[in-house]
């Protein structure tokens, strides 16, 4: 069902995109010299729909690293929590082999420097 839902969602986007570059096809120069648009060196040649799709992929990663750097912090609360977790399962389980007799509880050996 939800990959239906994704190409019902992709395939006219692509659809859109296909016209889109098909009716932007002439090329149209780029300056990036504000001061002298004329200057060669700085002066390129490029067709309209790479400009387009250029700037909806720039637009689509600076989103995404815009949201990953928002979420830091739920996934810094993920990994202690899943720490914790892992630390009371490993305590539990010890405790079930002490309450099955698997193992005998123990205290810890004594330190030999503190005792001299």
């Amino acid at each position: 069902m939800a990959r239906f839902l994704r190409n019902l969602l992709l395939i006219p986007i692509a659809a859109l995109l296909v016209v889109l570059a098909v009716a932007n096809r002439h090329s149209t120069l780029i300056s990036l010299n504000p001061f002298n648009p004329e200057d060669p060196m700085l002066t390129f040649s490029i067709p309209v729909f790479w400009l387009l799709f250029g700037a909806i992929g720039l637009g689509v990663l600076l989103g995404g690293i815009a949201t990953w750097m928002r979420q830091g912090r739920f996934r810094k609360e993920a990994r202690v929590q899943r720490r914790e977790a892992n630390q009371l399962k490993h305590e539990a389980d010890t405790l079930r082999k002490v309450a099955q007799g698997d193992v005998v509880p123990s205290l810890p050996s004594p330190d030999h420097k503190k005792a001299a």
